[in-house]
Parts: structure tokens; C-alpha cells; sequence
């Protein structure tokens, strides 16, 4: 990884990095089974994990083809020690290629216990297995698409045209006010007690800065003045990259929430935060999110119990 300037936040998902070997995409051969081929499958999110001797998760690579048959694409996700590490995106479950004892774990929840390396692999796997899995068919003339370079490519049988994994930019931003407290919101599809800071796609033709200030004036009704980039990261649940920022509102202000996306917010200081914590009135993000280090950030330290 480049060595980066400024004052970037660092999560369990933001130093990752592996051996692409991007260059090497081209080669059929590098799709093709070997004996130096290794198989990561996933599945809507989900990837096959072991836990190590020290407890950690590491992604549970297979020897052999785990298809049986079927024709879901290879994808080359890079290199390893000599070896081609290869994804498998399964679709539906089957005696074949669902194997009762294979530990198909949801990334979102168990990032933050994965090796980096590791973690790396297994969430361009997952992001590339949600793109191969919505796009089957050409969306110009519906027919089917066949993967190449690598399966990072996916070609019309009918037109040819070429399409591509897409990547879908959202900011997330930990907003504050002039005495420096903190909000957090509940979103009305957050489950419980789970408050986080605001978060929101980009849209077409619109700068990251105003993203984030539209997103902060549309959920909450206040204006932003000030805002600053600290970092991204990959959420590919399914095709996210979180940019975070910090952002600055004049004085105390009163909230004004979007009724149909926020269930509540409020201003937190580090002492009125502390205390909802203990209470259990809230519930955080866990520590594999950019949402959760934009708040520890804030508070000094890891926010917790």
C-alpha cells in the first residue's frame, strides 16, 4: 500500500493489501484448473472462513474446483505464495457446491476478526461474486454475458460491448457542532438501539464536499460549513467505497429529521455518550466500519463499555 498523507483514519479494512497480479487478468490460463490453483467461495455476502491457532479468521482455501460442474466464473483475485487464488460466487445452494461442512460467514458481521490479508481477498470476492451474480445478461440487448480477463470483464455474445464491475461512491461523515458534540442518528432501517453518523451515496454530477453537505441538510435539516476528508474504505455489501469525513455545523442547532429515513438524532457530548453506552441505549458500530472510526475519532479512543 502507498504511504499516505494527511490525517487519515485507519479501520481493520483500510490498510488492506494483496497481490492483484492485474496484469496477468489477460491470461485464460490463469482461470484454468492446476495443481497451483486455490479456491475461495462465496456466497451473497458471505465468505468461507477458519479460524487460526491464535483464534483470528483466515479465508478457508480449497484445492480443489468446488463447481462440480456448474458454470459460475472464475475470478482471479491475485496471488499468493506462488499460488492463483481464484473466487467462486455460488448462487444457489446445492449438494455440490454448499458443503455442509464449508463456514460460510457474512463479512459485514466478522471483518474486524479477520487477518488483513486475508480480509482483503475476501472482500473482493464477495463484491466481485454480487457483480457477477446481477449481471448475467447484457443490459442493452439481454443476452448472456461470458466472463473474461480474468472475470473481471463480462461480454455480450450478441454485441460484444464489454461491462465492468461497478463501484458505487457514498460519504459518511461525522458531523459536529460548535461545542463540539457529536451526532448520531438512527436510521428507520437500523435495527434496536443502533445509532451511527450520516451516511450517503454520491449522486451523478456532484462533488464528494457537497454529497456530504446535501446528505447532512436532507436527513437532519442543518447546514454545513466546513467539511474534511480523513479516509476511505471498501464496503462491498454490495459495491460500496465509504469516503469519511469530518464535518462542521454553526453553533448549537435544532435537528429537523427526514421522517421516512431517520427515526431519531441527537447532539452527543463525550460525557452524554459514555453514559448512553452504559445504559445501553445505543449500540455502535462495530470496529470494522469507517462509521465507528469517524466516532472514536471524535471521542479520543475506542467508544465503548
Amino acid at each position: 500500500m502507498a504511504n499516505l498523507r494527511g490525517p487519515h483514519l485507519h479501520t481493520p479494512l483500510t490498510l488492506l493489501s494483496s497481490d492483484r497480479d492485474a496484469l496477468s487478468r489477460v491470461d485464460p490460463a490463469m482461470v484454468a484448473p492446476g495443481e497451483d490453483a486455490r479456491y475461495l467461495v462465496t456466497r451473497a455476502g458471505e465468505a468461507s472462513l477458519r479460524e487460526d491457532e491464535s483464534g483470528a479468521l483466515r479465508v478457508a482455501l480449497e484445492t480443489a474446483d468446488p463447481r462440480g460442474g456448474a458454470h459460475q466464473p472464475l475470478v482471479l483475485l491475485g496471488r499468493r505464495d506462488g499460488l492463483r487464488i481464484l473466487a467462486v460466487e455460488i448462487l444457489e445452494p446445492s449438494a455440490e457446491l454448499d458443503d455442509p461442512g464449508r463456514d460460510l460467514r457474512d463479512l459485514r458481521r466478522v471483518a474486524d476478526l479477520m487477518v488483513p490479508d486475508d480480509a482483503d481477498l475476501a472482500l473482493t470476492a464477495v463484491a466481485m461474486g454480487a457483480w457477477h451474480r446481477s449481471m448475467r445478461f447484457c443490459p442493452l440487448c439481454g443476452e448472456m454475458l461470458e466472463a473474461e480477463v480474468g472475470g473481471w470483464v463480462l461480454r455480450c455474445r450478441e454485441d460484444g460491448t464489454e461491462h465492468f464491475p461497478r463501484t458505487d461512491a457514498a460519504v459518511i461523515m461525522a458531523v459536529r457542532d460548535s461545542e463540539d458534540r457529536l451526532l448520531l442518528a438512527r436510521n428507520t432501517n437500523f435495527r434496536g438501539r443502533f445509532h451511527s453518523v450520516l451516511a450517503g451515496f454520491v449522486e451523478p454530477g456532484e462533488s464528494l464536499e457537497n454529497a456530504v453537505a446535501r446528505e447532512v441538510a436532507e436527513e437532519v435539516g442543518v447546514t454545513v460549513e466546513e467539511v474534511e476528508y480523513v479516509g476511505s474504505q471498501p464496503w462491498p455489501f454490495p459495491r460500496s467505497l465509504m469516503l469519511g469525513y469530518r464535518a462542521w455545523v454553526p453553533g448549537p442547532v435544532e435537528l429537523t429529521l427526514q421522517e421516512d429515513e431517520i427515526a431519531e438524532a441527537r447532539w452527543f457530548t463525550r460525557e452524554e455518550l459514555a453514559a448512553a453506552l452504559v445504559a445501553e441505549e445505543i449500540e455502535l458500530p462495530n470496529t470494522a466500519s469507517l462509521g465507528r472510526a469517524l466516532i472514536d475519532d471524535w471521542y479520543g479512543g475506542p467508544a465503548e463499555v
